[in-house]
């Protein structure tokens, strides 16, 4: 059964979760302090981390932060309250892989887990020092998940390299946010168009020399987004 962690100080949500999770077969552990949280999935022993933002005695970015430095690469899903857009962007930044936003419906979620939990299972190909991308001053390996930056690495999270993949694949093709819902998030009815808004911004501060002039992920206005590499 799969393993989750939740780090979250609320502890009516706690147990609603812990509830929910139970009944669908998952093996839940909870933590209500930060500095615990921490420790805990440090172990690396979960599939997946439920990370709520505003914690005691360490807050879930530094959280998040932490455990991408000790090379700890387990899924997290951020708990962010509406309209906190700076806490989803920042948390993207950071490495986390999804968010949701509180309120939030459980079956969303749970949807959100198991496709987080499928593509982290996808099985690799072994020549992995040949799935390489190149564009501008940017260089991908898909199969090693590893990408630099005018020679800087740059981390990214699981579901930045889906984007990009879907990216390469329709390069100078138009792009809407529909389509990017549907194959990369593989759900198509919890995610709004500024779920994929949120990643694409965070994916041009990433990548992109001049977020503010992108050269290479463009936005069709009413459209949605063209991804060239000229």
């Amino acid at each position: 059964m799969p393993k989750i962690l939740i780090i979250e100080d609320d502890s009516a949500i706690v147990r609603g979760l812990t509830d929910a999770l139970e009944e669908e077969f998952f093996t839940v552990t909870s933590r209500r302090d930060g500095l615990e949280g921490f420790a805990t999935a440090k172990t690396g022993l979960y599939d997946c981390i439920l990370l709520d933002i505003m914690l005691p005695s360490m807050n879930g970015r530094e959280i998040c932060i932490s455990l991408r430095n000790e090379g700890i690469m387990t899924p997290i899903m951020m708990l962010t309250s509406k309209g906190a857009e700076t806490d989803i962007i920042l948390g993207l930044e950071f490495g986390a892989d999804d968010y949701v936003i509180k309120p939030f419906s459980v079956r969303e979620l749970i949807a959100r887990i198991r496709a987080l939990l499928r593509r982290m299972t996808k099985p690799t190909t072994k020549s992995t020092d040949t799935d390489e991308f190149r564009f501008g001053d940017v260089v991908i390996n898909f199969n090693l998940q590893e990408t630099t930056v005018r020679n800087t690495k740059v981390r990214l999270s699981a579901k930045e390299y889906d984007i990009l993949k879907y990216f390469r694949a329709h390069i100078g093709e138009i792009i809407t946010r529909e389509m990017l819902l549907d194959t990369v998030w593989g759900y198509e009815h919890f995610p709004t168009t500024r779920t994929v808004d949120n990643y694409i911004l965070t994916l041009r501060k990433k990548l992109e020399s001049n977020p503010a002039k992108p050269q290479h992920i463009l936005t069709l206005h009413s459209v949605g987004y063209k991804f060239v590499v000229e």
